[in-house]
């Protein structure tokens, strides 16, 4: 079922999520012990693997971390050819001083956003959602 590529469609029904918890991004040259099922995602780079943990599972693993974060999820099955989604979203966030990560999965983008940032970019994205002819939250 391909995914929504129309930028209006996309923003309007977009229906951000605030999921519960903290996340942290870890890295590592050799092979973990985390077991797959308690990764949220990963990325291998040069300087070694990424993951994408919950703070609590970083922590009993012995991970470091600098960054701790929240993680929103846009609720529309985004087409990963659609274009401008990111920018609008970071232009949106960027606005009010809120740094983002994003991670684009098969079916919905992701942000990982500062914890104490969590609810600004909640609003900030519902409204961009509203402004585009979304239902506003």
């Amino acid at each position: 079922m391909p995914g929504e590529t129309n930028l209006t469609r996309l923003l309007a029904s977009m229906q951000p999520v605030l999921n519960a918890g903290e996340y942290v991004f870890c890295t590592t040259r050799a092979g973990t012990s985390v077991p797959a099922e308690l990764v949220l995602g990963s990325f291998r780079e040069a300087e070694g693997l990424t993951l994408i943990l919950a703070r609590k599972t970083a922590d009993a693993h012995g991970l470091i971390y600098d960054y701790v974060s929240a993680w929103l999820t846009l609720n529309v099955h985004s087409s990963l050819a659609a274009v401008g989604l990111t920018a609008a979203v970071a232009g949106a966030l960027a606005r009010e001083n809120i740094s983002c990560n994003v991670v684009a999965a098969y079916f919905h983008d992701h942000l990982f956003v500062a914890q104490a940032d969590a609810q600004r970019a909640l609003a900030a994205l519902q409204t961009l959602s509203a402004e585009a002819g979304g239902q506003a939250s």
